[in-house]
């Protein structure tokens, strides 16, 4: 009768170390809501892009590094599951850097493009002006003097109203620019908006996750020591 208790006394000790290896185990990674500091320069975005690669493979390495030592423990898919969140939260902070990097250059590329759209806009101001601030041409006598021939191509005065008309046409696009440009800011704002919600209700249901398994760990725990204690009890009862 004892060498029968013998086995099942080891079964129950096997038991016992794998939910206090649990109760160890790295709790569930807390999902980051944190903004990303907003960049100042093109370069400094570039900086944050190339960072934000580097630390994206070092967080997948760890991932297949940890998912590995899973494979070998007692309740692998609790080790799994708190590897994958830890993975997921690093990756979504990793994100929200390379959003306002990509945003940041994006902007920088449409500011500089309205101001050397404006730009070229004034000097075509500045020189329409100045022809209509040259003086008028004197008026030949048709009588003593032929008249002269009539220009070839197009007038002065169709070319001037042509220009005028570029001149409005680009005006109207570096408005319609300008109104597409706030509009992008508005849907990032947005955005911005979405994703911190997004990030407060995963760590809500992260906190949650990690409550339930510290539970059902806790709760595996005191059921192993309880049967642990009953089968000590029945071996001392069967001396």
């Amino acid at each position: 009768m004892r060498a029968s208790l013998k086995p099942l006394g080891d079964m129950i000790a096997v038991a016992v170390l794998a939910a206090v290896a649990a109760v160890a185990a790295p709790a569930v990674a807390q999902e980051a809501t944190s903004v990303a500091p907003p960049s100042h320069s093109v370069e400094e975005a570039d900086a944050t892009l190339a960072k934000v690669a580097t630390e994206r493979a070092a967080v997948n390495a760890e991932y297949a590094s940890r998912e590995a030592v899973c494979n070998d423990k007692f309740f692998v898919n609790n080790c799994l599951d708190q590897a994958k969140e830890q993975r997921r939260a690093a990756l979504a902070n990793l994100r929200v850097l390379e959003v306002e990097a990509e945003h940041f250059k994006r902007a920088d590329s449409v500011a500089r493009r309205d101001a050397e759209l404006a730009e070229r806009v004034r000097k075509d101001q500045e020189e329409l002006a100045r022809r209509e601030a040259l003086p008028p041409k004197p008026v030949r006598d048709v009588d003593s003097k032929p008249e002269p021939a009539p220009p070839k191509g197009r007038r002065v005065a169709e070319r001037e109203a042509d220009h005028a008309a570029k001149m409005k046409r680009e005006a109207a696009a570096t408005a319609a620019a300008a109104d597409k440009r706030a509009a992008n800011v508005a849907r990032f704002e947005q955005k911005k908006i979405d994703a911190e919600r997004r990030q407060a209700e995963v760590a809500k249901r992260v906190a949650e996750t990690e409550r339930k398994v510290s539970a059902k760990v806790a709760a595996e725990k005191k059921k192993a020591a309880a049967a642990a204690a009953a089968a000590a009890a029945a071996a001392k009862k069967q001396q």
